[in-house]
């Protein structure tokens, strides 16, 4: 591949969903195609160009400069747009006369009124973070299958019902409204802490920690806080806790990609720039009376960052009793379980867990496994081999099996 070819692939997951929210606030989510078609075929023809004629010396303002006019002969030559698109838009009081700059406020007003529209509780969780990966971070149908270890085709009929809804909707991509915001915002989290995970513990991909979903996610709550009407306190929540997460990426994993225990993690691998940042939007965050699940999560998620001692696992147990009361869900269960037993010894934390009767759940009888190991050897390799049998992901299977081989006495 030649250097005129190679910049293409980063200028398209960079710029097309930026050009691709900005015409869409135009044409409306009803005709969205229209807009990923006018800025696929601005790529295609750089494709075609570049190589022959070298690569312009403002690339993204080249490719601005050909989608803007591709737009412009659009409007002029399609009978959709005087038929269906232009009384819309005259109607409307922010479009009388439609103007397609790329300009910088232009293209975040844009992207953020996108993700406000494509959050739409309307759609599944999964639907809306697939929705979210092509339409707001520009993955290919075949990228979104392997983050979710499904068939191409699948994640197909899954976007497609997912468009039609959005197209069904009334939401308008434009100039947001305080009303706006409020009404969607909890979804918009929620959807972007969503996408975080999936990132930070990939449970379907081939790879345990998708830092490309991560740094999506981290890029979209950046957008949201940088913006004087979404930085909400729950925003920068949110943002301390991928923070405070992501600084963790090198330490998580060893050479053969297995997860290292938080215990026996190389904490000079940790970034403490972003745990510094971590703490910057922690402390604004707290600044304020709201109290999210992200304000917990993060305050748990600060806590590890801090030197071994006694009271730091107390302090996380503290939070993770405020959580599940706020939110219960079965890893937050565990979560608490793990660290009730870091606090109250491993005895003390199976007869917890053993509560929980999630017995279909790999990560109950992982979490089994670990306690058992100091208290019967075999009872642990017993949870360890369930776990094994529950597990879907590749990554997660290979870290389990090295657990169990270990226990069970058996050379990996």
């Amino acid at each position: 591949m030649t250097e005129k070819t190679e910049i293409l692939p980063g200028l398209f997951r960079k710029e097309y969903t930026k050009m691709t929210a900005v015409l869409c606030r135009h044409f409306g989510l009803k005709h969205i195609e229209i807009a990923e078609d006018i800025v696929s075929e601005t790529f295609l023809k750089a494709s075609e160009t570049w190589p022959s004629q070298g690569i312009p010396e403002n690339p993204t303002a080249w490719l601005y400069t050909v989608a803007r006019n591709k737009t412009k002969d659009y409007l002029k030559h399609t009978r959709i747009f005087e038929t269906q698109v232009s009384p819309t838009l005259l109607r409307g009081p922010d479009h009388a006369e439609p103007a397609f700059d790329f300009t910088t406020e232009t293209i975040a007003d844009s992207q953020l009124a996108m993700i406000f529209a494509v959050c739409n509780p309307a759609n599944s969780p999964e639907s809306q973070i697939s929705l979210a990966l092509q339409i707001l971070c520009g993955f290919s149908i075949a990228e979104i299958a392997d983050a979710f270890l499904a068939k191409p085709e699948a994640i197909k009929k899954r976007l497609l019902r997912a468009r039609t809804n959005l197209r069904n909707d009334q939401f308008q991509i434009g100039t947001l409204q305080p009303a706006d915001v409020q009404a969607r915002l909890d979804v918009v989290l929620r959807t972007i802490y969503l996408l975080f995970n999936e990132g930070y513990f990939s449970k379907s991909g081939n790879i345990l920690i998708r830092k490309d979903l991560c740094a999506e996610a981290m890029r979209l709550t950046l957008m949201l806080a940088d913006n004087p009407l979404t930085n909400a306190r729950q925003v920068e929540a949110l943002l301390a806790l991928m923070c405070y997460q992501s600084s963790r990426f090198e330490a998580r994993l060893n050479d053969n990609g297995h997860t290292i225990l938080f215990e026996a993690q190389d904490q000079s691998l940790w970034d403490q720039e972003q745990i510094d940042r971590g703490h910057y939007y922690l402390v604004n965050a707290c600044s304020g009376n709201a109290v999210s699940k992200y304000h917990i999560e993060a305050g748990i998620a600060y806590w590890h960052t801090t030197p071994p001692e006694t009271a730091k696992w107390a302090h996380i147990l503290h939070l993770y009793n405020q959580l599940i009361v706020i939110e219960y869900s079965a890893a937050t269960a565990l979560n608490r379980t793990f660290a009730f037993a870091k606090v109250y010894g491993h005895e003390a934390g199976l007869a917890e867990a053993e509560k929980l009767g999630l017995v279909g759940n790999t990560y109950y009888h992982a979490l089994l496994g670990y306690l058992y190991a100091p208290v019967s050897v075999p009872k642990a390799a017993e949870h360890y081999r369930r776990a094994l049998d529950l597990a879907k992901s590749p990554a997660e299977i290979q870290t389990l099996e090295s657990e169990y081989a270990r226990l069970a006495g058996i050379t990996p």
